[in-house]
């Protein structure tokens, strides 16, 4: 095995320690003024510190899962090695491509805040995402079609992310408490990511990647994870189709962790707030080591965990 694998985390795990690796790296610096610009003129580090509603907003919250994830990219991803992996989750996909090296940073974040902004101009009542745990998709599919919903994200044969109208979502975890789930709880994301609900979205997304992403190419020594389907990337036209789709489409994160591991990595390291990726992919693969950047005290050490994949 050699190289790394990078998952881009998505919204849900934001903190006011989601910056404190890297908020007084010099390298990271040009990131957190990038996302300040996105952000109307707020530090993400002095938002991140400030918590409350504010930093699970949508609008916000893309960008500060774009900027932790790219401030650690500019301060470490000298030290890894290639071939690298790379896949994003959710709102993660975005900054991903950029870990990628097929759009820079600044498009990053008009993308993520486009992204957003459309997002929460097609969420016209009260809508979000919920988490249900311990029941086959069979079961959580029927649940779905009994209240409105559709499932989001799929973690795992017995993991699923369901979305849809809040007023769905409450009766829809209660009957899943009952059939026997081990975890039903509503999560802190407030738009339907990833169901049909936002296909409008997806469609006036499509054209904007086009605009955003021009004469681009995936370097040689990259694979990029495509979050719908773990599906590589081989042409960046056909790669930002999917990238506008996944918001009104299923994530089969399971598949973009088989890609992962198919690549052979020596080591996973995931980029964002928490570490939830990195958990989910040691239980899918234990034999890869896989950590989480904030799992670490010091730039420095990251580093060196990083070099040992060399």
């Amino acid at each position: 095995m050699s190289g790394i694998a990078i998952l881009c985390s998505g919204q849900g795990k934001q903190s006011a320690a989601m910056f404190d690796l890297v908020a007084s790296e010099p390298t990271a610096a040009p990131v957190f003024a990038l996302a300040a610009g996105a952000l109307g003129g707020r530090d993400p580090r002095d938002l991140a510190h400030q918590g409350g509603d504010i930093i699970h907003r949508n609008d916000v919250a893309q960008v500060l899962c774009c900027a932790a994830a790219l401030a650690v990219w500019a301060a470490v991803g000298s030290s890894a090695s290639r071939p690298i992996t790379v896949a994003g989750y959710s709102a993660g996909e975005v900054p991903a491509w950029a870990v990628a090296g097929v759009m820079d940073a600044s498009s990053a974040f008009n993308l993520v805040t486009r992204r957003a902004a459309l997002m929460d101009e097609a969420t016209r009542e009260p809508s979000g995402l919920a988490a249900i745990i311990g029941l086959p998709r069979d079961v959580v599919d029927g649940i779905c079609r009994a209240y409105g919903l559709d499932v989001a994200i799929v973690n795992g044969p017995l993991h699923l992310i369901v979305g849809g109208r809040a007023a769905g979502l409450r009766p829809a975890l209660a009957d899943a408490t009952a059939r026997g789930a081990t975890r039903a709880t509503v999560l802190p994301i407030h738009v339907a990511s990833h169901t049909p609900a936002l296909k409008a979205v997806s469609e006036r997304l499509g054209r904007l990647v086009s605009e955003t992403v021009t004469d681009a190419r995936l370097p040689s020594d990259v694979r990029l994870v495509s979050g719908i389907d773990g599906a590589s990337v081989r042409g960046v036209a056909d790669g930002l189709v999917k990238l506008a789709a996944q918001v009104s489409t299923t994530i089969d994160w399971t598949a973009c962790m088989d890609a992962c591991r198919a690549s052979r990595p020596a080591r996973v390291l995931e980029l964002g707030p928490g570490s939830a990726l990195s958990r989910m992919m040691t239980e899918f693969e234990p034999g890869i080591p896989a950590r989480s950047a904030a799992d670490f005290r010091s730039v420095a050490g990251l580093r060196r965990w990083i070099e040992v994949a060399s």
